[in-house]
């Protein structure tokens, strides 16, 4: 048994903040290492060396700064995560290992209107598919991440009210997938998923302070404040699509007047359009026929990106984020909205919170959120039997 404050309790913290500083990032130079863990350069080199030979971490020559180095990833055999994600209109998993590399990735149509156990049954035959195709070990699955387009409350793990999927209020989806699959399961909402999506894999990268805004059926943020999500007490901190524009406004689905979000989400803004351009456009189409030169299409896409722009200067004035993403269909527009946004920025934001902030497109597209549920996962394991060269809880076989 380890005494507290003894070498050996010292060298096994020493251990897992290496372990954890690398499985976060997915690769780090040996340098890298030291400066997240605050550990010597020394210190860094035997804990990768030992780690190693222990079969936790691989070593491949890499180079930083112009100069030879090592980056250090753990095993791709170390364990397995899975993502999941809910969508408006489709179900998304992938499959990955501790290196961050995805090793399988399917999407197909979910009916919005479908109850929460169809929903579940067709993510577990889904996962159950990915699992086979790849052939991982299911003995190594050390978690779950769960994406859904609604709020989460923090402490009971319940979806809130929400009109995307009105048929999962008040369920507990974290619970119920972990029934089915006997694996530990992490949930959150789809905007605070496509947030770390983009911190990990995308836009984000290198940044520790940034909003991640996705439009579609509602106008949502996922916060990003020192290298953490911030949910908030309740979970329902990055609403932003319920800031008030105009207290005169539309009437929201939240009650109040002249919402953000009825200005900016697609459930607002395609009817504007429709005597013009038809009953089943989409927003994808709209953007497309921006890109295209539609100048109705432009003109409401850069309304859209100007009503954005408000809600980013609140951001800015209130959290000064480094960074804003923008992510969902509206992002492929590119400078037709983000041009708007930045100059509704300009304009409102206090001018020093203003010159410090990038505004860029999200990098990931579609899957943003569902790589961001490989990151929850990812994030939410625990270090130790990685350390231990003990596998995670078996899973059961999937049916």
């Amino acid at each position: 048994m380890e005494t507290p404050g003894s070498q050996s309790s010292l060298h096994r913290a020493n251990l897992e903040r290496v372990v954890r500083a690398v499985r976060l990032a997915g690769s780090l130079t040996q340098a890298e290492i030291a400066r997240t863990t605050g550990l010597s350069a020394a210190t860094v080199s035997n804990i990768v060396r030992e780690l190693k030979d222990g079969g936790t971490v691989e070593v491949t020559p890499t180079s930083a700064g112009g100069r030879r180095a090592r980056s250090v990833a753990l095993s791709g055999d170390a364990g397995i995560v899975i993502g999941v994600d809910f969508g408006h209109t489709h179900l998304r998993v992938a499959v990955g290992n501790l290196a961050h590399q995805v090793l399988a990735e399917e999407a197909e149509p979910l009916d919005v209107d479908a109850s929460a156990a169809q929903g579940f049954d067709r993510a577990e035959q889904l996962v159950s598919r990915l699992i086979a195709a790849t052939g991982v070990d299911r003995a190594k699955i050390a978690g779950i991440g769960l994406g859904v387009p609604g709020p989460i409350d923090v402490e009971s793990g319940t979806l809130g009210s929400t009109s995307i999927l009105p048929g999962w209020t008040g369920t507990k989806p974290a619970e119920e997938l972990k029934d089915r699959l006997g694996v530990p399961v992490h949930v959150d909402n789809d905007a605070n998923l496509g947030a770390l999506g983009e911190l990990v894999w995308g836009s984000g990268r290198g940044v520790k302070d940034l909003a991640y805004i996705k439009v579609a059926s509602g106008v949502g943020a996922g916060l990003v404040i020192d290298g953490r999500i911030y949910r908030g007490p309740g979970g329902t901190a990055g609403e932003i699509g319920h800031i008030t524009l105009d207290e005169s406004g539309p009437v929201c689905r939240c009650g109040n007047r002249g919402c953000l979000e009825t200005f900016a989400a697609a459930r607002y803004v395609l009817p504007l359009l429709q005597s013009s351009h038809g009953t089943e456009l989409t927003m994808e189409r709209v953007v497309g026929l921006a890109r295209d030169g539609d100048p109705g299409c432009r003109r409401v896409i850069a309304d859209v990106g100007r009503h954005i722009g408000s809600g980013v200067a609140n951001l800015c004035n209130l959290l000064n984020p480094s960074r804003v993403v923008l992510g969902g269909d509206l992002a492929e527009a590119g400078e037709l909205v983000l041009g708007p946004i930045r100059e509704s920025v300009g304009r409102y934001a206090i001018p020093s919170a203003a010159r410090q902030l990038s505004v860029l497109p999200g990098a990931l597209g579609g899957r943003a959120e569902v790589l961001g549920a490989l990151a929850l996962a990812l994030s939410e394991m625990g270090d130790s039997t990685l350390l231990d060269g003990s596998a995670p809880v078996a899973a059961p076989a999937f049916t």
